[in-house]
This record gives C-alpha cells, structure tokens and sequence, in this order.
C-alpha cells in the first residue's frame, strides 16, 4: 500500500521502526496531491515547500527524541484556520489575500507535536453551507462520486483525507460541519463538546456554536488528533476547564454495560430507506457488541433548524461586522465615501448565501424583532437542551443517521437553499446544546455513496462516543474501503 494510503497510527510504526521519514511520507502525500487533485480539487492553497521544511524538522526531532503522536504526520487543515505565514481565505473572496500574523491554539499544538501542515483546505464561505459549493474557489469532488458533492462546510477536509492527500485533517463544525462532510465521504468526523477545543484563531461563524474538530481515516486516528488539539486555553473565554483523558486508552473492544439510545424523531419522513436501512444495521451490530438498545425521544428536535437559522446567522451578523473594508480583507478602491466603501467592499467580498445569512442575522437582531425572533429562538434552544438531559439520563449514547439522504449531485440543489438548510435536520441540535458528535462509516448506498452512523454524547462524552464507535468499526469492517480515483 502507497504511504499516502495508511493511516496516522499506521505510519507511527514505520517511523518508529526506522522503515521511512517523514520527509519520505510528506513526499508521497505530494506526489498523491499531483496526481488526484485536478479531479478533487480539495485544496485552496498548498504549502509544499514549508511542509518539506517542517517534515525534515520532524524527522530531526524524532531523532532526538522529541515530539508527539503527531511528529511527522502530515495533515490538511480548513481555511477557516489561522495558520501564521500561510494564507488563510474562509473561502472568501474578502480574505483572499489575508495572511494571519499568529497561529490558532490548534496550529500551536500541532506544531508542538511536530505535525506537518501540507495545505489548507476548501470550504463553504465563512463556514455556510452543507455541500461546500459555496467556496468563492472552486466545488471540491467527492472521491467516491466526482460528480456528487463532499458536503459542508468542511468538504476539503474530508475529500482531502478521502482521497489520501493528506493523512488527516481540521475542520469546524457549527450545525453539522465536520459529521456530514465525513458521512459523504465515508471518513470519520468528530465535533467535540463545545469548549474541549480551543476557538481561539478560527474566524468565526457563529460563536456559541462554532467548535474545531478531526476528520480521519479511522477511529484510533480520531483519538491521536483530539488528544493532540483538546484541552483548556485561557485566550478562548468558551474553553472548558475540564480534565482531558488519553482518548487512546477508549478504544477496547465490546459494550457491554452500555445503553445505546435510538431518537425516534430521527427516523421520520424525509429520510431516505437506504440510509435507514445501513443504519439500523448499524444498531444490529452495536446491539451484538454487548449494548443495550432503547428508543428515547427528542421532542423538538424539529424546532431545531428553525432555531439554528435565526441564532447562527445572528451571531454571524455580528461577527463578520468586522469585515468592512476598512482594517483587513477585500477593499474597493473606487469608493467615494465611508458608506460606499462598506457597500461595496461587502457587495464584491462576500458571496451569496453569506449575504443572506447576514440579512437574515441582522433582522432577526433589528429592533421590534429582537423578542420575536432571536429571544424565541434561544428559547427553544434550551428546551432541545433539556431534551438531552432527559435521553442521557435513559441511555449513553444515541445513535441516528447523520444526515438525511446521501450526498447528492454538485449543482442539483444550487436554486433551493431550504432544501440544503434541511439536510442539517440531524446534526444541528448536538451544537445547539453543545454535546458531542461523531461520524463513523457504516455503509454504502446502492450507488457505491458512503453512509455515516452518527454518535452523540453527553457532554464531554467523547471517549464514550470513541468507544461506540470503535466497536462499530471492528463489526463493520469497512474503514480501509478506498475510493476508485
């Protein structure tokens, strides 16, 4: 097997053992990235001579001893991601030349460990958008179907890992982002509990949502990246001060003793029956793992797209305030006065699904709409909380299907956002009340698409979740299927 092929763990050992470099890992990844990514188009920039550098640094690391899990790995990271000294766009034309001049906490932590960062990866918009054909640079492919869509917001993270240009990847995660991005492309994406990750340096969306999280080939992955990125940052005022386990020592085999919770509002109309049926074979081989099956409800889990798309595009509204044409980013030069500056610099540097979030954001918070709108909004977002609380104290875990149907055709649904915001239907209440999630492959459709199983803890629950799904994995067999590029 190509070393661009293997996994992080895998190529932990043939360094360990002497067998390759990391020089000679980076080099492979490259020579994959030449050869496929003119069909995937995973990338926005591309970092090979830094990488070399950062690769033979490893290498020398290693040789003394130092670095972590991660030494030498070389990994993709989401443009949303500041990454000092590389170009860092959101997917946006109004950040295309933005260079950050400091490095997010995860960038930090990976560079500690000795990782190798080889690119930064596609992405919708500022992070809007399930099917990452909303980047002002290009539609990435799925791997499996080149002309189907990888998902969203975080499509190059999971085609980048899909198709072996890089060995695993960041992305964030606001209503489904990191989980349905891995579903499509049959890789495993974890969003982490809202503040077990540093947000410090990822250009916000939506701040209370917004969480950093690892898209990768396998579980055992899963576990090395969170170890590597997880624990409290005084720069971050949302980051949890809570103890952060070896999430390695999770993955052991069988379930027994633990409960395993089907929502049955995730199972209603609108969902596709190949997708319910590699699910609920998914529950089959958990329930022969050891674990206990039980049908727990969510009753008002249908409040919550309703609920994310006034709250998410609020907070977006204020946040991308600061993108005026004034400090940073896209300025028009043509300008004949401050607001005509604003008005332009924002009408040619934003694309259009972030305008409209922007306008949607902005009503919702105007005054004489406040109360009707955002105030109700956070309203049903505490009880879709309390609807948690309620299933945790019945089960461990809950199981469901991670997004509704399989990734559809690029193009297909360009004319109907409504249709693309409902694909979010099963991914947008973990964020709301900040528990974490997980993608695990667990099958195929009939059209050879990749199905993810979705995992979903109480929170800080993630070893819980790494568990579950490591004894998926095992059952099912089916993490190291590649895609035919």
């Amino acid at each position: 097997m190509e070393l661009s092929a293997l996994t992080i763990h895998q190529v932990q050992e043939l360094l360990a053992k002497g067998e390759t470099s990391s020089v000679e890992v980076t080099n492979a990844v490259f020579e994959r990235m030449t050869a496929v990514e003119p069909q995937v188009a995973a990338y926005i920039t591309e970092n090979r001579d830094q990488a070399l550098a950062q690769a033979a640094n490893a290498d020398a690391m290693r040789g003394r001893g130092e670095g972590g899990a991660l030494c030498g790995i070389p990994l993709a990271i989401k443009d949303v991601i500041c990454t000092k000294g590389l170009r860092t766009t959101a997917g946006s034309r109004i950040l295309e030349n933005f260079i950050p001049p400091y490095d997010a906490t995860v960038m930090e932590k990976l560079q500690d460990q000795g990782a190798v960062c080889v690119g930064k990866v596609s992405m919708d918009e500022f992070a809007m958008g399930s099917g990452n054909e909303n980047c002002a640079f290009g539609t990435p492919h799925n791997p499996w179907h080149l002309d189907h869509i990888c998902g969203g917001s975080s499509g190059g993270s999971a085609a980048a890992v899909a198709a072996d240009e890089c060995m695993a990847s960041l992305g964030s995660d606001t209503g489904g982002s990191i989980r349905q991005p891995a579903s499509h492309c049959g890789m495993v994406g974890l969003k982490p509990t809202y503040g077990r990750v540093s947000r410090f340096g990822l250009l916000a969306f939506a701040s209370s949502l917004d969480q950093i999280g690892p898209i990768t080939k396998d579980v055992a992955d899963a576990a090395l990246m969170l170890n590597a990125i997880a624990g409290y940052d005084p720069r971050d005022s949302t980051s949890a001060q809570v103890a952060t386990p070896d999430y390695t020592k999770a993955l052991v085999a069988g379930l027994d003793g633990l409960t395993v919770g089907v929502p049955e509002e995730y199972f209603g109309a609108g969902l596709d029956p190949e997708v319910e049926g590699v699910i609920r074979h998914g529950i089959d081989q958990l329930k022969a793992a050891g674990a206990k099956v039980k049908e727990v409800s969510l009753p008002h889990t249908e409040y919550g797209v309703a609920a994310y798309y006034i709250i998410a595009p609020a907070e977006a509204s204020s946040n991308l305030a600061r993108y005026d044409g004034v400090r940073y980013g896209r300025r028009d030069m043509d300008a004949n006065s401050l607001v005509d500056l604003y008005r332009r610099s924002r009408s040619q540097g934003f694309g259009d699904e972030v305008k409209r979030r922007i306008l949607i954001g902005t009503y919702a918070l105007s005054s004489g709409y406040y109360d009707a709108y955002y105030k109700k909004a956070s309203q049903v977002r505490t009880l879709i909380v309390e609807d948690y609380k309620q299933a945790f104290s019945q089960c461990d875990v809950l199981v469901s299907p991670v997004t509704p149907t399989p990734a559809w055709r690029i193009g297909e649904k360009t004319s109907d956002p409504l249709s693309v915001y409902l694909s979010d239907l099963l991914t947008i209440p973990a964020n709301l009340a900040g528990v974490p999630g997980m993608s695990v492959p667990c099958g195929f459709s009939g059209a050879g698409l990749p199905i993810g199983l979705q995992l979903q803890g109480s929170h800080f629950s993630e070893e819980t979740l790494l568990r579950v799904a490591h004894n998926l994995e095992l059952r099912l067999d089916i993490a190291g299927k590649k895609p035919a590029l």
